[in-house]
């Protein structure tokens, strides 16, 4: 898609400054497990054009693959470049922004992170439940059915990989960025629940250029493998597909349960393990902070969908 060469100089800059914008709150969301860049492209009006752009560039990529140039030439050429990169470089700057901060927290205040990411996935939950257009029985059961599943797994999860290989890297980097193309479902959240959050939000806040890297050829790998696929999968059971997601948040909470060490953090800087699957009950000096920040966390994911709605129904009012 190519800018409107009519377009004033001072509406190109408003234009991109906004795609700018947004990149930020995407990206500040996709480091915070709970809340999904998707959720905010929902909100801010740009879902669509995200899912046609990562669509158009996947099916480029793919062109390329089969050593089509003349194609992957026209398609590279009719990419939406002046959304994707400032889009883009907002989400790198809000990233690599807040990395360092969420690693901090994590250390130093487990079960608060911990209370705070088990409001944003249980709100992310009631979100999702109103997602499915006609809920059945059968629903239900894939939700209890996976739900209860993971929470099982995680029960044997030692806690977070402490020293992953390059494949387990791509492999992360290629589940992550899925959730780009699934509101309600946060990049972060799934890197939290396969262990290895605190290991790439390390290494963003540490620069380790070789881990991003792979990270990034996973997403790219991932954008281009699974975006159509997925895209496929929801426009025809995309109830099936959320009512599994649901299922898998459920399940998650285990991971998330702030006591007795709250979120598991392994990083090279700070040696030491915290195993966060453990299941206890708090003390009752440990129960407020945990317990506000998840009520906080909460009521920001909903009115953050109540916004989102009011949104929608102003666009086809």
């Amino acid at each position: 898609m190519t800018a409107d060469t009519t377009e004033s100089p001072g509406g190109l800059a408003r234009r991109y400054g906004r795609f700018v914008g947004c990149g930020l709150l995407m990206g500040a969301a996709d480091v915070v497990p709970g809340v999904s860049g998707g959720t905010i492209a929902l909100v801010l009006g740009i879902y669509q054009r995200l899912i046609q752009a990562i669509r158009s560039a996947a099916k480029t990529l793919l062109t390329f693959a089969k050593a089509d140039l003349r194609g992957a030439s026209a398609g590279f050429k009719s990419l939406d470049f002046g959304f994707f990169v400032p889009l883009g470089i907002g989400i790198v700057v809000a990233v690599g922004s807040l990395a360092g901060a969420i690693e901090t927290q994590l250390h130093d205040n487990p079960e608060e992170m911990a209370g705070l990411f088990f409001g944003l996935i249980g709100a992310s939950i009631v979100v999702s439940l109103r997602l499915i257009s006609r809920p059945t029985a059968a629903h239900y059961a894939l939700m209890a059915a996976v739900g209860t599943v993971l929470f099982v797994v995680l029960g044997y999860q030692s806690g977070p990989v402490s020293d992953p290989t390059a494949i387990i890297l791509v492999g992360s980097g290629a589940l992550a960025v899925c959730a780009m193309i699934l509101p309600g479902i946060s990049g972060s959240f799934i890197l939290l629940m396969i262990g290895m959050y605190s290991t790439v939000i390390g290494a963003v806040s540490d620069r380790d250029f070789a881990d991003i890297v792979f990270v990034g050829l996973g997403a790219a790998i991932g954008l281009a493998l699974f975006s159509s696929a997925l895209g496929w999968v929801m426009d025809r059971h995309g109830d099936l597909v959320t009512a599994a997601m649901i299922g898998l948040m459920l399940g998650s909470l285990r991971v998330l349960w702030p006591w007795p060490n709250g979120v598991g953090v392994i990083s090279e800087r700070h040696a030491d393990v915290i195993d966060g699957t453990g299941l206890s009950w708090p003390a009752s000096g440990d129960l407020p902070a945990p317990l506000i920040l998840a009520v906080v966390a909460f009521g920001a994911v909903i009115g953050l969908a109540k916004a989102s709605e009011t949104l929608a129904a102003r666009e086809h009012s």
